[in-house]
Protein backbone atom coordinates (compact mmCIF):
# COMPACT_ATOMS: atom_id res chain seq x y z
CA UNK A 1 0.00 0.00 0.00
CA UNK A 2 1.72 3.39 -1.14
CA UNK A 3 1.90 6.17 1.65
CA UNK A 4 -0.67 8.11 -0.57
CA UNK A 5 -3.37 5.65 -0.66
CA UNK A 6 -2.87 4.74 3.34
CA UNK A 7 -3.53 8.77 3.63
CA UNK A 8 -6.87 8.72 1.89
CA UNK A 9 -7.78 5.83 3.22
CA UNK A 10 -7.03 7.25 6.80
CA UNK A 11 -9.15 10.70 5.64
CA UNK A 12 -12.08 8.86 4.96
CA UNK A 13 -11.96 6.84 8.29
CA UNK A 14 -11.99 10.28 10.00
CA UNK A 15 -15.14 11.91 8.41
CA UNK A 16 -17.65 9.90 10.48
CA UNK A 17 -15.56 10.36 13.84
CA UNK A 18 -15.25 13.82 13.35
CA UNK A 19 -18.85 13.93 12.44
CA UNK A 20 -20.05 12.29 15.85
CA UNK A 21 -17.53 14.42 17.92
CA UNK A 22 -19.63 17.71 16.51
CA UNK A 23 -22.58 16.21 17.24
CA UNK A 24 -21.98 15.36 20.51
CA UNK A 25 -20.10 18.77 21.28
CA UNK A 26 -23.66 20.82 19.75
CA UNK A 27 -25.54 18.60 21.88
CA UNK A 28 -23.90 19.19 24.87
CA UNK A 29 -23.27 22.98 23.97
CA UNK A 30 -27.42 23.36 23.45
CA UNK A 31 -26.98 24.50 20.18
CA UNK A 32 -29.41 23.19 17.22
CA UNK A 33 -27.68 22.94 13.86
CA UNK A 34 -29.58 23.89 10.36
CA UNK A 35 -28.00 23.77 7.15
CA UNK A 36 -29.10 23.62 3.18
CA UNK A 37 -27.76 24.38 0.01
CA UNK A 38 -27.77 28.09 0.82
CA UNK A 39 -26.46 28.66 4.56
CA UNK A 40 -25.37 26.82 7.89
CA UNK A 41 -27.15 27.90 10.91
CA UNK A 42 -26.06 26.87 14.58
CA UNK A 43 -28.75 28.20 17.21
CA UNK A 44 -29.31 28.28 20.38
CA UNK A 45 -31.70 25.51 22.42
CA UNK A 46 -33.51 25.92 25.82
CA UNK A 47 -31.23 24.13 28.16
CA UNK A 48 -32.69 20.58 29.30
CA UNK A 49 -32.34 21.63 33.07
CA UNK A 50 -33.64 25.14 33.16
CA UNK A 51 -35.29 25.79 36.11
CA UNK A 52 -37.03 28.61 35.26
CA UNK A 53 -38.78 27.70 32.14
CA UNK A 54 -38.45 23.64 32.65
CA UNK A 55 -37.13 23.41 29.71
CA UNK A 56 -40.33 24.86 27.25
CA UNK A 57 -38.07 28.20 26.47
CA UNK A 58 -40.05 30.62 28.31
CA UNK A 59 -43.80 31.17 29.32
CA UNK A 60 -46.87 32.77 28.33
CA UNK A 61 -47.53 36.28 30.18
CA UNK A 62 -50.50 39.29 29.93
CA UNK A 63 -54.26 39.02 29.80
CA UNK A 64 -56.09 39.02 26.44
CA UNK A 65 -53.60 38.62 24.24
CA UNK A 66 -51.14 36.47 25.72
CA UNK A 67 -47.39 36.79 24.63
CA UNK A 68 -44.59 34.05 25.47
CA UNK A 69 -41.80 35.49 27.23
CA UNK A 70 -38.37 34.08 26.09
CA UNK A 71 -36.22 32.40 28.99
CA UNK A 72 -32.54 33.60 29.46
CA UNK A 73 -30.88 30.18 29.26
CA UNK A 74 -31.36 30.15 25.10
CA UNK A 75 -32.74 33.77 23.92
CA UNK A 76 -29.62 35.61 24.54
CA UNK A 77 -27.16 33.50 23.36
CA UNK A 78 -25.51 33.98 19.83
CA UNK A 79 -26.21 32.23 16.76
CA UNK A 80 -24.12 31.60 13.87
CA UNK A 81 -25.52 32.27 10.37
CA UNK A 82 -23.10 31.31 7.34
CA UNK A 83 -24.14 32.28 3.88
CA UNK A 84 -23.01 29.53 1.29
Amino acid sequence: MTARRRAILLAAAAVPVTVAAAAAALKAGHLALHADRHRIDLTARPRPGCTRCHSEGGWWVGGAFPEMEACGCWAHRRELHLQL
